[in-house]
């Protein structure tokens, strides 16, 4: 296997140290090139360090863990980012398809990330930028799908329904595309109930805003692009109670 080179960022000393502990003694081909309390220094080391992961706060004065990486020239390695955040911000996280760890980082969490590292997949410039622009609203809009030749930004919007695929979920568009993404309905349940969807069926999540038709007597739903899909008889009486028009 080979070296990752990892750098710390935090401008907290026990969050870095208890990181690195963490990394030297469970992850042998991590190796620390670096560790910065300061975003600044960080950004003047860069370049001689040459990272392939970066553990980042983003909560630090003078220069956050943002306007690090938009300073940089490229984006090419992976980021971790280490945080204190509320509920909404790891949502914010997860539906943009980006790592994260959460204070005070556990070694099951840290074991998968540092496993993902391991394969160089980079930080990419619009995923990052989607996430602040989410984080500075508060509200989720879009969700970052990881493909074969890069990430696709879906507008929550624009999908019909999700449904399961094992451990997948596969999203289903206007146009009839259909998108696998590594997450298990319960995982985008939590998010898109709060957007104006609901879980019908242990197989589907529908846009409330995408339904053509529910036959009451058969308990079955019609969707815009005409499929039919099944309504289990726990949330029959919920859709009937909490959405008076369908």
């Amino acid at each position: 296997m080979s070296t990752i080179r990892a750098l710390l960022i935090d401008d907290e000393p026990d969050s870095i140290r208890l990181m690195r502990l963490m990394l030297e003694v469970h992850f042998p081909e991590v190796e620390i090139a670096g560790t910065f309390t300061s975003s600044a220094k960080a950004l003047e080391h860069w370049n001689t360090l040459q990272p392939d992961l970066v553990f980042l706060d983003i909560e630090m004065p003078v220069m956050n863990g943002f306007e690090l990486l938009e300073a940089l020239p490229q984006l090419n390695c992976s980021v971790v980012f280490v945080t204190a955040y509320n509920e909404f911000a790891i949502k914010a996280f997860r539906f943009n398809a980006l790592d994260y760890l959460v204070k005070p980082v556990a070694l099951d969490d840290l074991r998968p990330v540092v496993e993902k590292a391991a394969q160089r997949q980079a930080l990419k410039t619009d995923q990052l930028q989607l996430l602040r622009q989410q984080l500075k609203k508060g509200q989720i809009t879009k969700i970052a799908v990881p493909g074969q030749t890069g990430v696709i930004f879906v507008d929550l919007k624009d999908i019909l329904y999700v449904e399961a695929s094992g451990n997948y979920a596969c999203l289903v568009l206007p146009d009839n595309r259909k998108l696998l993404i590594s997450k298990t309905l319960k995982d985008i349940q939590e998010v898109l109930e709060e957007q104006q969807f609901l879980r019908i069926h242990r197989q589907y999540i529908i846009n409330l805003n995408q339904v053509k038709h529910f036959n009451r007597n058969d308990s079955l739903l019609t969707m815009v692009n005409n499929e039919v899909l099944p309504v289990s008889r726990n949330q029959k009486e919920n859709l009937i109670s909490q959405y008076g028009w369908l």
